[in-house]
């Protein structure tokens, strides 16, 4: 064997004992840190034609380039999705503004606001013959006010209220349903008027746009309904912005929206919120036809708490490893490197401590063997070794053969030979003195 691999076999084994330390303080990284962020979460969307789905489908495909897998679960609409987040059926549902405000303090307290994704208009359409200036107007009228637990029943019973129109009055007239069962009827002329929630682009909201005998009403009192009603927003609507070939809005109108907010309980793994957030916006881009390029989502103020993630993506966006790793890495090197600098602490001592260590070990190979020489010397000194000298030499010859079997780097060899010497000397003298007390004895 080449006398380097030699010397590099030696000091390998008189540093095993960095292996257990290394591998205890590694295990300790590795037990403290916290576990990985799954890949996988479920969202409440709505109903399979509305608008939550449509989004939730574009966030669904732009998180699969990540790795990433949300499940999409379909519900009865915003305040369905509530229920589902409280029981923990779903980790994030996808919840009109507002609504939340339907439940007791106690049970916000479990639920975290994520942010706004983006506007959700309030379309009353009508047929264009009939008249509608006031909701009391409505109250003459075949109208669509929304399934029960629905973002549209919310918003219509909320303007309704707000107008002294109480649920135990309504007609007999007015129907429970909406979305395109309401759009089929209005178009058939069985109802003279619907509300919508919904965006711009909504299937539905464009197919009534399309229909010459429909129109939009204008709420034109939407700065009073906002005092009363807080979360709701006050939209412009620009003349055929639906619709420039039916020139739906037939003129520019007002109307009011809440806002499509995501909400997380406490099953949601706070460290996915950028992941999420990044790829909504990326969803939303382009904007719409309502909402600017690059608007959402966006951190308006909310009646949830919002996570601390969440708050930290808007005020600087990325996390810097995540803007340069895909996040399954980045959120893995973000929870080692927390660690890495109490790490360094520990073992930048432990490795500045092989070399003295190294050096003591195989030293001690080399002075091990001193100690007997000096009883011997202290012996001799006594003068108690005249009866014991011959096996005192035969001792000393032996451990002579054995040093001569002991291999050390090259480095200390000088030291090694240094011992040869020494063990070589007082063999020579116990075989002086013997030869004299033999003399004597002649």
């Amino acid at each position: 064997m080449p006398r380097f691999l030699k010397d590099l076999k030696i000091m390998l084994l008189a540093n095993l004992w960095t292996v257990p330390v290394v591998a205890a303080l590694v295990g300790a990284v590795f037990y403290f840190v916290a576990p990985p962020p799954p890949m996988h979460a479920t969202l409440a969307t709505g109903g399979a034609n509305g608008g939550y789905a449509l989004f939730a489908e574009k966030l669904k495909e732009e998180l699969a380039h990540q790795g990433f897998t949300l499940e999409l679960v379909p519900s009865g609409g915003s305040l369905d999705n509530l229920g589902k987040l409280q029981r923990g059926e779903v980790q994030m549902a996808l919840v009109q503004s507002g609504q939340e405000l339907t439940l007791p303090a106690r049970e916000r307290e479990r639920l975290h606001g994520l942010g706004v994704m983006y506007q959700e208009p309030l379309w009353l359409f009508k047929r264009k013959d009939v008249d509608i200036d006031a909701m009391g107007d409505l109250l003459q009228l075949r109208v669509a006010i929304g399934t029960p637990n629905s973002g549209t029943r919310a918003i219509a019973a909320a303007l309704l209220q707000a107008n002294r129109i109480e649920p135990e009055g309504y007609p007999q007239a007015w129907q429970a349903f909406s979305g395109t069962r309401a759009a089929d009827a209005l178009i058939a002329g069985e109802l003279d008027a619907a509300f919508f929630v919904g965006p711009a682009e909504n299937a539905v909201v464009q197919r009534l746009a399309a229909r010459s005998e429909l129109d939009l009403v204008s709420l034109r009192r939407s700065a009073a309904y906002r005092a009363r009603l807080p979360y709701l927003t006050k939209l412009e609507v620009g003349e055929g912005l639906l619709n420039l070939a039916s020139n739906s809005p037939s003129r520019d109108i007002l109307t009011l929206g809440p806002v499509a907010t995501l909400v997380a309980n406490d099953e949601f793994h706070p460290s996915l919120t950028p992941l999420i957030l990044e790829a909504a916006r990326e969803v939303m881009k382009n904007g719409s036809l309502l909402d600017p390029a690059g608007r959402y989502p966006a951190a308006q103020p909310m009646t949830l708490s919002t996570l601390d993630e969440a708050a930290y993506y808007y005020k600087n966006g990325l996390p810097i490893l995540q803007r340069y790793l895909p996040f399954r890495i980045a959120s893995l090197a973000d929870r080692y490197i927390i660690l890495l600098i109490p790490l360094l602490v520990v073992m930048f001592p432990l490795f500045k401590a092989v070399g003295p260590v190294y050096r003591w070990r195989i030293r001690a190979r080399i002075y091990r063997w001193y100690k007997y020489l000096r009883e011997i010397d202290r012996k001799l000194d006594a003068g108690t070794l005249r009866e014991e000298l011959d096996g005192e030499i035969g001792k000393l010859e032996e451990l002579e053969d054995q040093l001569a079997k002991v291999d050390v780097p090259l480095s200390y060899s000088n030291e090694l030979y240094d011992l040869h010497v020494h063990l070589r000397y007082v063999i020579e003298r116990l075989q002086a003195l013997k030869a004299r007390s033999r003399d004597g004895e002649a």
